[in-house]
């Protein structure tokens, strides 16, 4: 057992520990900022492993941080435990079974990030209490899907304490994730009118829905004038009832606005709010804009990417029982929708790695993506959005994907939440475990490699941090009342 291995073990002997955090994390089933089981119960484990630990923190009820070792260098590891909504699903179930009527579920697979990084700390205390100099943060990071606590936190100052900053994500694919993302901020509009009779005093009704709808009008108009690479959403969250003989006296309207730079995405928020401001003058209504939140692209950094694919690769990935194979091939065959798409995010850039792939998954038929994708620097903007690109605008970050789900796999879907619950999911994340803190160890060992990611990022963030998150915006609650 080399010097590594034997810090890593622990990974293996406390596998049940953090296979059942992750389960117990998967019944909870917590929407965004509402963790609250979620959190206590990583903060009692990480306590009772020695960490000190901070909860509530940055003002954020379900986000904490717990701390081992002191001194240079810091390495934060980063968690994530929120669920989606209307995704209740049996675990281990080929077919779609609600556990909960109407409930929540883990369709990202986050109850395995959060537990995956949770056995990436814990080796690095084992490496850090042998001896050696060094401090590793353990980062409990709410409301990814609908918060952004990771930007608030950036905004607040947070991640400037770290020197380096690694996290992973359940996956499809093994592969060490490069390329950039989308900024993308969510706002909402709350329209305010005047009641009356639809029929018997139309003229003294002035309609908030008109206004919402004059609005998704305007910005229709809009798309013709921003970048190919931007991206607007919306959905009406309140309609102002359901009576068609009354003018709607309010009415609310909750819009994403993404383009893959934050300054462009703020510009074309304003943008958007102009427009909200033109619909609330054609219609003689008031409008309130609230902030939900915001988050930036992601920066790439080479140096550890690199450094991160290195431990993947002499780590290996999981490898699966025929009874394993077989219940993701049911999976498979439950998919509402079947893609062509080669797996791993190299395969659209690179034609060497797509014919590699090719040949690894039989021409796409595999049913566990049992292999390493080749590394593949990329610059490439990929459409989804994610804070940890925050993090990553303030040191620098790098992540990975583990295969967690079978093959194509499709987002935030209740196949997802199925296998979350199965001996798939656990071996995802205890190799994410084991990648994420050997690679943490070799950064401890050799600080040279620390200053080369760090002038690389300064390199690629030379035109500067701009926080999507203003000032004076507080964290909301998915569906909380919009206080007028």
């Amino acid at each position: 057992m080399s010097d590594k291995e034997k810090y890593l073990h622990i990974i293996d002997q406390q596998s049940k520990l953090f296979t059942d955090v992750s389960d117990r994390i998967w019944e909870y089933a917590e929407l965004s900022l509402m963790e609250y089981k979620s959190a206590k119960l990583y903060c009692e484990v990480l306590e009772r492993e020695g960490f000190i630990v901070e909860s509530p923190f940055d003002g954020i009820s379900t986000a904490f941080k717990a701390t081992f070792g002191s001194g240079k260098p810091v390495i934060g590891i980063l968690a994530e435990y929120d669920a989606l909504s209307g995704l209740s699903q049996q675990g281990g179930s080929v077919k779609k079974k609600e556990l909960i009527p109407n409930g929540s579920g883990h369709g990202c697979g986050h109850n395995m990030l959060g537990a995956g990084s949770l056995a990436a700390a814990f080796a690095v205390k084992q490496y850090l209490q042998a001896g050696h100099g060094g401090t590793v943060i353990f980062y409990g990071c709410p409301g990814e899907e609908g918060g952004a606590s990771k930007a608030f936190m950036a905004r607040d100052g947070i991640w400037s304490e770290l020197d380096i900053a690694l996290t992973w994500h359940p996956g499809d694919v093994n592969q060490v994730t490069s390329g950039t993302c989308n900024t993308c901020i969510q706002s909402e509009y709350y329209f305010t009118g005047i009641a009356s009779h639809a029929s018997g005093s139309p003229e003294f009704g002035r309609s908030a829905l008109d206004a919402v709808e004059l609005m998704n009008v305007g910005v229709q108009f809009l798309r013709e004038h921003m970048p190919d690479s931007a991206r607007i959403h919306y959905a009406i969250t309140n309609a102002g009832g359901s009576s068609p003989n009354v003018v709607q006296p309010y009415a609310q309207v909750l819009y994403m606005v993404r383009s893959q730079l934050a300054k462009d995405a703020l510009a074309l928020q304003e943008r958007v709010d102009k427009i909200a401001q033109g619909a609330a003058l054609m219609t003689e209504t008031t409008v309130k804009k609230r902030f939900i939140d915001g988050c930036s692209n992601t920066v790439p950094n080479k140096v550890l990417e690199q450094l991160l694919w290195k431990n993947f690769n002499e780590i290996g990935v999981p490898s699966y029982s025929e009874e394993e194979t077989e219940y993701a091939k049911q999976l498979i065959n439950s998919y509402e929708m079947s893609s062509d798409a080669l797996p791993g995010n190299a395969c659209e850039e690179d034609d060497e790695i797509a014919a590699w792939v090719y040949e690894k998954t039989h021409n796409g038929s595999l049913a566990l993506n049992d292999f390493l994708m080749p590394y593949h620097f990329s610059n490439r903007q990929h459409m989804g959005s994610t804070d940890v690109g925050d993090v990553s605008w303030l040191v620098p970050t790098a992540q990975i994907n583990v295969v967690t789900f079978p093959s194509k796999a499709p987002g935030h879907s209740w196949q997802n939440v199925s296998c979350g619950k199965t001996s798939i999911g656990h071996k995802g994340l205890l190799t994410a475990g084991k990648v994420l803190a050997s690679t943490a160890i070799d950064l401890y060992k050799n600080p040279l490699l620390i200053e080369q990611a760090k002038h690389e990022f300064k390199k690629r963030t030379v035109g500067g941090y701009h926080c999507p998150v203003p000032k004076d915006a507080v964290l909301v609650i998915a569906g909380e009342e919009f206080n007028n």
